[in-house]
């Protein structure tokens, strides 16, 4: 038998977990306070030292909470599953919706009055002192435009602190932050005052050692809260458990870790701490099993029990941190999304299975917790035991999006093929959504930002206008197109054009960080900053990129192969005839007019009048041959009465084309080809860090939220629906199983797509039942693997329950979905992302 099934979690756990699914989120105003205090009092230092007093204040003086029933302890809020807000790098959009925020359609929280009136204060000290101000100053107008039209935005680290990345975990396991103080006291001994880097470096060191001294006596009140709360409790368990957190506290993670507990512990301190000292989101966990395997292993006085539970804890901490955003963002991040990566599996440094006991204890504290966070991830490789991809596919069965799926055979040379060495590589983790690096070694700069392929193609139609607004440069009119290579030739064009405004809206952001907010509590856990002498946002890493991704790309592959087909090939349809009608955006508004019904379709008097005139004046006897010649006519206007059926009959001609999903090669090299014009655009430049672009194609949420920018496509796509998510074919129209439409993505080139690709399939839940359902799965992933897929995740969950849910939420609060690259609660997703999911295609084997 390959199925095991999962054990039932401890009480302690049900009720930690109802503790998170009963929160409400709130927005909460002390870090804020705090932060803006440590500015007045700094205005003189230094950018380094000045975020090294704010970091000491927080650490200092931010409230100290045990949640109950706790084994694991840090917060970062008073209230579970709540968010501070960090002035520093935006604060205007939060004061904007002060009012809103709690009714807003994406991710609400709740800003009582009290708390809307500190930040108030606080606020006043921050107009044109921010990251975001500077970034902005340092912009052209023409890379403005192109953000507010819709091509893309880098609303990630504009308004936020920089994340997207994986601290060395094992070395503070290791040697605490006593050691990291000693390697920065060290360092400082060793500089060579004639050098002229000599004050910066120093300044450094010097910030170094303050935030860590700080970020001990964090975890020491930690020790005192915890002992406080014993000795004021009567349950003579629950009062051992105080102080033994009591006694974890006062031991890490100022030195190494000891226990299992205490290496837990340990980890939580440094995940907590570094959500603290920045806003940036997808501070990842990395490589979980392999820096608390040791731990587990030499503690002999733990049980696996307890271990798991504490496992579990973990689990549960991840989801209490929460974020809030503007609400344009809090759409295309929809679901409360933190994106903290945790990933097992996959291979060593010596190129050796990696897979071991945490590994396997991971996939049973997704089976007890049951909750969207950690986006939990693992690594396939060819010498992954089935054992272990079996239990994967018993995860996914639970209907939760994950684990979601990596490709060591991909992605190792990818990131070779980006300058990392072979060990590093080998010993790479996911941050964010499905972002691979170096872990602990990689300013990444991931998700910097989204790029709308969709939009491009647009503007390329429309001669590089949006509206009236000649934003893009002037490639000549589509009814001038005598070719598919006449549009790529536009394209190509229209695509360097916002890429390089791309680039340099990212590189403005980028060194608005440097100047105004770099990190030393992050950068001394990266490496080689402490070796080098800088912050991560100074360079101070061994490996630099910038990230930007792209979506739309199935939808833009969809649009060349119908344009090519029914206008360059088939002659079914001129170019002009289709302006018209991408213009008319069909037809819908008007034809909902004419119907009189509310319907955008045509009667069905008009369809049997184009079916009569087709079945007398034809010679086919093929059914697809005469379905086309169907649409022909209705596109003709004949036979319908005219009004609108023109505009319908070329959509329907449009929407017939075969599509990306369907393992057509004619199709999915145009999707590929309109994927490789946008990746090697991207790696063309470099940030002010010294390092590469690398593109990825993945969209968060963003397909639906930036669909709205985008007209009608010629994929017969109308205007302002949702775009396809990564490079997922578009929903509905994978019709031929779930192996053709992997080999389909699987042709797109994703050792270019190097900062990370997203696949989402859906299937029943029938398809995965029982042994057969497992191996099956099984099957499909390695088979898509070996056909160079790079990630792919699933969800196991069937029409009817999400559209029940949607009906009835309050019964539905634990359903938890895949959106993209992240998990999350479907009911408290908009509605339009909820439609979303429930439109992509449910496979079976």
């Amino acid at each position: 038998m390959i199925e095991k099934g999962f054990t039932k979690p401890t009480d302690r756990i049900i009720r930690l977990k109802n503790q998170i699914l009963n929160a409400r989120p709130y927005v909460e105003s002390e870090r804020a306070v705090l932060a803006t205090e440590a500015y007045k009092e700094t205005e003189g230092l230094p950018p380094i030292l000045r975020r090294a007093k704010v970091a000491e204040k927080i650490f200092n003086e931010l409230p100290v909470t045990i949640r109950e029933d706790e084994l694991i302890v840090g917060a970062i809020t008073k209230n579970p599953r709540s968010t501070e807000i960090c002035p520093e790098f935006s604060f205007d959009w939060v004061e904007a919706e002060f009012e809103t925020m709690a009714n807003r359609v994406a991710d609400p929280f709740e800003i009582p009055k009290e708390t809307a009136a500190e930040l108030h204060e606080a606020f006043k000290y921050w107009p044109g002192k921010t990251t975001s101000d500077l970034a902005t100053s340092y912009m052209s107008k023409k890379t403005k435009d192109c953000m507010a039209n819709g091509v893309f935005t880098v609303g990630n680290y504009f308004y936020g602190g920089v994340g997207h990345v994986c601290v060395d975990y094992g070395k503070i396991l290791k040697i605490g932050f006593r050691g990291i103080i000693a390697q920065a006291v060290k360092e400082l001994e060793l500089l060579d005052r004639m050098d002229p880097s000599y004050i910066k470096k120093q300044q450094f060191y010097n910030a170094i050692i303050i935030t860590y001294n700080a970020a001990i006596n964090f975890a020491h009140r930690y020790a005192d809260k915890a002992d406080e709360l014993a000795k004021a409790e009567s349950n003579p368990t629950r009062k051992q458990e105080l102080q033994q957190v009591a006694q974890n506290c006062r031991r890490v993670p100022e030195n190494g870790a000891t226990t299992f507990w205490e290496a837990c512990q340990t980890m939580w301190f440094v995940q907590c701490m570094l959500q603290i000292e920045s806003s940036g989101h997808s501070i990842s966990p990395g490589r979980f099993d392999q820096y608390m395997q040791p731990y587990l292993e030499a503690d002999k006085s733990i049980g696996r029990e307890f271990a798991q539970e504490l496992i579990d804890c973990i689990w549960i901490k991840l989801n209490d941190v929460n974020k809030t955003r503007d609400e344009v963002s809090a759409q295309a991040f929809a679901g409360y999304a933190v994106f903290q990566n945790l990933c097992v599996g996959g291979q060593t440094e010596d190129g050796l299975d990696a897979t071991n006991d945490v590994s396997y204890m991971c996939m049973e504290a997704v089976a007890h917790v049951r909750l969207p966070a950690p986006s939990f991830s693992i690594r396939v490789w060819q010498d992954t035991p089935d054992e272990f991809l079996f239990r994967a596919a018993e995860v996914v069965r639970l209907g939760l999006g994950v684990p979601a799926i990596y490709n060591d055979e991909v992605i190792i040379p990818a990131l070779q093929n980006r300058g990392v060495s072979l060990a590093d590589a080998r010993d790479y983790g996911i941050v964010g959504c499905v972002e691979p690096q170096a872990i602990h070694r990689t300013e990444g700069w991931h998700d910097a930002a989204f790029f709308n392929v969709a939009k491009v193609l647009e503007i390329t139609l429309n001669n590089g206008k949006v509206g009236d607004t000649q934003l893009g440069p002037v490639t000549g009119e589509m009814t001038n197109w005598k070719s598919v290579d006449d549009f790529f030739e536009a394209f190509n064009k229209q695509m360097s054009f916002f890429v390089r405004h791309l680039a340099e809206a990212d590189n403005c952001v980028d060194i608005a960080h440097a100047e105004r907010a770099p990190l030393p509590f992050l950068s001394a856990m990266v490496d080689d900053c402490m070796g080098r002498g800088m912050s991560v946002q100074e360079g101070g890493a061994i490996y630099n990129f910038t990230g930007p991704q792209a979506f739309g790309v199935a939808d833009s592959g969809d649009s060349v192969y119908a344009m090519k087909k029914f206008v360059f090939d088939d002659k079914a349809l001129t170019m002009a005839d289709l302006k018209e009608a991408l213009d008319a955006n069909f037809g819908l508004a008007q034809g909902a007019k004419a119907a009189g019904n509310g319907s955008t379709e045509p009667t069905e008097e008009q369809v049997y009048a184009a079916v009569r005139q087709v079945l007398v004046n034809s010679n086919s006897t093929d059914m697809s041959t005469l379905k086309d010649e169907v649409y022909r006519t209705l596109a003709a206007g004949n036979g319908n009465g005219g009004g609108n059926g023109k505009y319908d009959g070329i959509r329907r001609m449009l929407d017939s084309a075969p599509c990306f999903g369907n393992d057509i090669d004619e199709v999915d090299m145009i999707a590929r080809k309109c994927a490789q014009i946008y990746c090697k655009e991207v790696e063309k430049y470099k940030n002010p860090r010294g390092g590469q672009f690398q593109a990825g194609i993945y969209p968060v949420s963003a397909n639906v939220l930036f669909g709205k920018d985008v007209g009608a496509l010629p994929d017969g796509r109308p205007a302002n629906a949702p775009l396809a998510d990564g490079v997922s074919p578009r929903q509905g129209k994978d019709v031929k199983g779930p192996t053709a439409a992997a080999n389909s993505v699987a042709k797109l080139d994703h050792f270019i797509a190097s900062n990370g690709t997203l696949y989402n399939q859906k299937f029943l839940p029938s398809a995965l039942a029982g042994d057969n359902g497992l191996q099956h799965f099984a099957s499909l992933v390695r088979s898509y693997f070996d056909h160079k897929g790079m990630h792919v995740q699933f969800n196991v969950i069937d029409r009817a329950t999400l559209l029940e849910a949607q009906k009835n939420p309050e019964a539905h609060r634990d359903l938890v979905v895949r959106v993209a690259g992240y998990s999350a609660q479907f009911v408290v997703l908009a509605k339009e992302v909820q439609d979303d999911i429930i439109s992509r295609t449910e496979q079976v084997f």
